[in-house]
């Protein structure tokens, strides 16, 4: 930190830059978080400069010092997971139990790694040719760029950071503008462990520096992306040019199938949860609701009753249930897709109210609209904001179909408790990755997670799945 200014982290030092920002909390905008500096292309060229002499040492590093280094940050993000989930909840918005978890499942990821790093094995195989010996194994793809979305600030990076070190890397992290502070606290713990100068750098600033200098680099090797679908596609386009390898997470329109013989309890706490916690603004979020007739008025009846118990408000305030919008940007396109389904002819059964509360701040009451098509603007656009819309359908072949009937692919559940309902919707729902009689929010550490069509390009992400993306494969012949 210099003159109250927190600063990029390039070649093992902190940098201060030309501008800054400050770091707004969107539960209280009286409240400053602090001011960020933001680099410009000519810094973060100068961090790409870094990654490289860095990514030369620390490829040569035992794999117990990788082991040990990957340990150490994850015992200090879940020793500290109230301080630093405080602090990610002021400046994203999202409860502070929200917050606290979220960094917790961070130190897990960075755990979960350390381990992966000790079971990098490789393979042996016998040649077609007599006296030749056959090996291969994986090495770190080089310097990795890592540009991540505001809704996860820590959580995001954490899943793309801990690989990527774990198998050898070097890091260029370009966190969200929306969110430095949970950036700057994950960087300022992995600068004290020891790492060689330029193996992991922090450069905040804006898309139209930071990022494009960085999808355009020849010097990078691969780059990691989550956010917007627009941006995704940018991004893809860039990297293409050099032929450099690329992953993109991007947009998302999930669905919950309810059908007619699901338990009623477990249907609206499984819509509720994944339609509304984080404030509606996670990737995996079920903002569409697709309810089979026979359960639909059952199911918007009970739906509402529990709607009508959530708290919305300060995030930090103990019995919050949902905390403040992302920003101001956000609460506008929150608010014109709640006018849009109006218009298309949606009915707004409960919600969708503007908060007022002690502080300024951007708060909405969850919003469930019922009589709505699988054609409306609000069933086809990712709208990241706490709204879900139900769809009534004749049966389950209906449902299926309209589920599927979307350009993206993220996540797709099901409540019944049909056997062979849920089997087929495991294999015929056209999503990365399925849910049953589970919210479409919420997945595990240790398995691959992504998408089809158009969310998600590239390898997985998470697991052991995430070595397809770190690493490339060498081939060995070796003559006796």
């Amino acid at each position: 930190m210099s003159d109250n200014v927190f600063c990029n982290f390039i070649a093992g030092q902190w940098i201060d830059s030309a501008t800054n920002i400050a770091n707004i909390n969107p539960a209280n905008t009286n409240d400053i978080i602090g001011h960020y500096a933001q680099a410009d292309a000519e810094q973060t060229q100068q961090a790409i400069n870094a990654a490289i002499e860095g990514q030369l040492q620390w490829q040569q590093s035992g794999l117990e010092q990788r082991y040990s280094v990957l340990m150490s940050i994850g015992d200090e993000l879940i020793e500290r997971k109230q301080e630093l989930g405080t602090l990610l909840s002021r400046e994203e918005g999202k409860t502070l139990a929200e917050g606290m978890g979220e960094v917790y499942r961070s130190g897990q990821f960075f755990h979960y790694y350390a381990a992966e790093v000790l079971r990098q094995m490789g393979e042996t195989a016998a040649s077609v040719r007599p006296g030749i010996a056959i090996e291969t194994y994986r090495e770190p793809v080089g310097v990795v760029a890592i540009i991540t979305p505001w809704n996860f600030p820590t959580a995001t990076a954490a899943w793309k950071i801990a690989p990527a070190l774990a198998f050898g890397n070097a890091v260029v992290f370009k966190p969200a503008s929306q969110v430095p502070a949970s950036a700057w606290a994950l960087t300022e713990i992995i600068s004290r462990q020891g790492l060689p100068e330029g193996t992991f750098n922090l450069v905040m600033g804006s898309g139209s520096e930071v990022g494009e200098t960085l999808i355009h680099s020849r010097q990078i090797d691969a780059v990691t992306f989550t956010g917007s679908l627009e941006t995704g596609r940018k991004v893809a386009a860039a990297t293409a040019i050099n032929l450099v390898k690329c992953q993109l997470e991007m947009g998302s329109k999930n669905a919950l199938v309810i059908l007619d013989d699901a338990d009623l309890d477990t249907a609206v706490e499984c819509a509720i949860s994944g339609a509304f916690f984080g404030t509606g603004q996670k990737c995996t979020a079920s903002s569409r609701l697709i309810v089979t007739e026979g359960i639909h008025d059952k199911f918007v009846a009970a739906a509402i009753e529990r709607m009508k118990k959530l708290v919305v408000g300060d995030p930090m305030a103990e019995g919050v249930h949902i905390g403040a919008v992302a920003d101001a940007r956000q609460m506008e396109q929150n608010l014109s897709y709640l006018a849009s389904a109006s218009e298309d002819g949606a009915h707004l059964a409960y919600g969708g109210e503007v908060i007022e509360t002690e502080n300024p701040g951007y708060f909405l009451s969850p919003a469930l609209f019922t009589h709505t098509t699988n054609q409306m603007k609000i069933n086809r656009d990712e709208t990241f904001a706490p709204i879900a819309c139900v769809i009534k359908v004749k049966d389950y072949d209906e449902a299926l179909a309209t589920l599927n009937d979307t350009n993206y692919g993220l996540t797709g559940g099901i409540i019944t408790q049909s056997l062979k309902y849920a089997t087929d919707f495991k294999r015929n729902a056209k999503t990365g990755c399925v849910m049953v009689n589970l919210p479409t929010a919420g997945t595990d550490y240790h398995v691959p997670f992504g998408g089809r069509k158009e969310s998600s390009f590239g390898s997985r992400e998470q697991g052991s799945y995430a070595k397809e993306f770190y690493t490339i494969v060498k081939t060995c012949y070796i003559s006796a």
